[in-house]
Order: C-alpha cells, then sequence, then structure tokens
C-alpha cells in the first residue's frame, strides 16, 4: 500500500480544503448525509474513524454520544485542523497511516472511513487488519469512490455531452482492468486504484465481515435543481458507494 502523503502537498491541500470549505460540496451534501444515515446508535460506544482529515466526522460522533473516538490520518496538515477545530472530550487524534492499523492495540465497537479506501493498494489487507482492531457484533460502515469513478482514465472523457456542454451519459471504460490510477489533483501527482463492486464485496466477505447495507450515491432533486451545474449528473452514474458491515 502506497504511503504517498499527498494532502500535505501545498497546491493538493489548498484546494481540498478550498472545496470543502465551498458550501455547495459533494461531502458535505452528498456523501456525508448517506454515511451518516448509515451508522448504527454510537452511544456509548468506542469509534475509530480512518482517515479522518480534517476531523468533521470525528466531532460529530462525538456528539452523537460515543464512548471514545480516535480520528487517524496521514496528513500532518489536516491533522493540525482536526486538533485545532474538532477537538473535544473523549477525541483523539494521531498521525497514522491505514497501513498501520496493526499497531492498534484496542479494539473498537465501530469503524467508519469516508472516501478513503479507494487509495488503498491492497483491499484485502486492510480488511483483515481492520477485522483485527474489532470484535464480535462489531461494524464497520465506509464510502468510497464508485467503481464506475474509479475506471476512468485520461484516454476517454468521462462525460457524453450535447452541443450546449450538457451531460447526457457517463461514459464507460475498462472497467474490469483492476490496478492503480494516476490523476492529477493540485499540481500533485496523485494515486488510487481501481477495483470492480465484485472485488470489494469478496474482500469484505473473505475478512469475517457479513454486509448489511449497501447503498449509491444520488443527489436529492432539489439538490440536481437548485445546483445543475454540480449534481445534475448524478442522475446518470454514482459518484460513490457505500458499505454497512457487521463481524460475526
Amino acid at each position: 500500500m502506497s504511503r504517498n502523503n499527498f494532502y500535505d502537498s501545498d497546491g493538493l491541500f489548498k484546494e481540498f480544503t478550498s472545496i470543502r470549505e465551498n458550501k455547495v460540496n459533494f461531502n458535505d451534501l452528498v456523501e456525508t448525509p448517506i454515511l451518516f444515515s448509515m451508522l448504527p446508535d454510537l452511544k456509548n460506544k468506542t469509534v475509530l474513524d480512518i482517515g479522518c482529515g480534517m476531523g468533521q466526522h470525528v466531532k460529530a460522533y462525538a456528539e452523537m454520544g460515543a464512548k471514545s473516538v480516535l480520528g487517524i490520518d496521514i496528513s500532518e496538515k489536516l491533522l493540525a485542523i482536526a486538533e485545532e477545530k474538532f477537538n473535544g472530550k473523549n477525541i483523539e487524534y494521531q498521525m497514522k497511516s491505514f497501513e498501520d492499523l496493526d499497531s492498534i492495540n484496542e479494539q473498537f465497537d465501530v469503524v467508519t472511513s469516508s472516501l478513503v479506501f479507494d487509495y488503498v493498494q491492497d483491499f484485502d489487507r486492510l480488511m483483515k487488519d481492520i477485522s483485527h482492531i474489532t470484535h464480535v457484533r462489531s461494524q464497520i460502515i465506509f464510502s468510497m469512490s464508485h467503481p464506475i469513478v474509479t475506471s476512468y482514465d485520461q484516454s476517454i472523457p468521462r462525460w457524453t455531452r450535447d452541443h450546449d456542454g450538457n451531460k447526457l451519459h457517463a461514459n464507460l471504460y475498462n472497467y474490469f482492468i483492476e490496478g492503480e490510477k494516476h490523476f492529477s489533483w493540485g499540481g500533485t501527482e496523485v494515486v488510487n486504484y481501481h477495483r470492480t463492486i465484485s472485488s470489494v464485496i469478496n474482500s469484505i466477505i473473505q475478512s469475517g465481515f457479513t454486509i448489511l447495507e449497501c447503498r449509491e450515491s444520488l443527489a436529492d432533486e432539489h439538490l440536481r435543481k437548485v445546483y445543475p451545474e454540480v449534481f445534475a449528473g448524478t442522475i446518470h452514474r454514482p459518484d460513490f458507494i457505500f458499505f454497512k458491515c457487521i463481524k460475526l
């Protein structure tokens, strides 16, 4: 698994934080509401958030009544924001990669992750590591970029558009060719990993988890009408996929 800490590069960090500061963004208006709707009751639960970023979810989990929340991330810059703006009682942050879960010497009732797992090269190992830090009946709820999205490369456009630039349909290319993808974000080369939905599901099952729920993202009708330039395309293909699993 790559230890590439691209969020601490100046250009990407600036672009990422700018996106999150804009009130009209996919994270806050589409991804987070779905993820939070899939959470179990967190009251008196111990929670781990993998790839916690700036800590918004960690703070929210504490406010939902979690007994303790540990947020881990590899980005020094994002964790600095988390420590400053999203700290509080029963909250802890650690600079740690998802590669280093085996160094955690405790087990959690609930594990969450938001849009991080498609940056993991060895997804089988990740799921097994999560299994080792959870106990029977623990739940994991996570989102990731939808495999339809991660299948893209720069050889074809993502969308077919009409003469006015409106999105007609999403293009799908080489879906079954799994592996490393490279793209530029904020002037930084970023690496993520494409895998099919069936590969994700099989890794979950083989690690001892049972899938309770799977959802795909769609911006609601209000968002599609009010912000068509941002969200209208979600009717054609999902941006994110979500899994809620339990260890049995």
